[in-house]
């Protein structure tokens, strides 16, 4: 897999969603979650204003296509029924056949099954189109709603790691999830 890109297909599209690129237009729905404090909170970002929040888009325009290790793909989580952007979901391509995701989504959209449907496509595109032999997800411990759907998604927490990042002015423990290509066609399939 290492040096010649890998493949990605877009738009992605679930029951309920489109996974797709960023456009310019995306910007009023993103600011309402990057400005909104309890949705950073566990997030590498920090709580964002409209300016900020422009300058990172431009930068997500690019971040459309995996042709190196070390690139994330990062897509607008859009409700089909009415083309509102809610959050993000990202994929890095970390190393040769292996993966990680990541997900973030608007206050008001939580608690609705978004996020699984979401990083449910996001492995299916992992395993199923790109050929990766593991997927990991992380998340910083306090952040137990991520942890619960990670494990809801059927990865399984391999660790814990004690103050292993400096997080928003302080130090902070990390949950490390992981979910092998065998357990995903083996049927430990994700159900959002």
């Amino acid at each position: 897999m290492t040096g010649a890109g890998l493949p990605v297909r877009l738009p992605i599209t679930t029951d309920r969603l489109v996974l797709r690129p960023h456009t310019l237009d995306d910007l009023d729905d993103l600011v309402v979650f990057h400005s909104d404090p309890e949705v950073v909170r566990y997030v590498p970002w920090p709580v964002r204003d409209r300016a900020a929040t422009e300058e990172t888009l431009r930068v997500k325009l690019a971040q459309t296509e995996l042709v190196a290790p070390g690139q994330w793909l990062v897509l607008a989580v859009e409700v089909r029924a009415t083309g509102t952007v809610i959050g993000e979901v990202l994929l890095k391509w970390a190393s040769d056949r292996q993966g990680e995701v990541g997900f973030a989504l608007g206050r008001e959209h939580q608690g609705r099954g978004y996020a699984a449907e979401a990083a449910t496509a996001m492995l299916r595109l992992g395993f199923d189109e790109l050929g990766f032999h593991r997927i990991t997800a992380v998340c910083i411990a306090e952040n137990v709603a991520s942890a619960r759907l990670l494990g809801r998604l059927g990865m399984r927490q391999e660790a814990r790691l004690v103050d292993n990042v400096f997080f928003k002015g302080a130090w902070a423990t990390q949950l490390l999830f992981a979910m092998l290509e065998d357990e995903w066609r083996g049927g430990v399939r994700p159900r959002p």
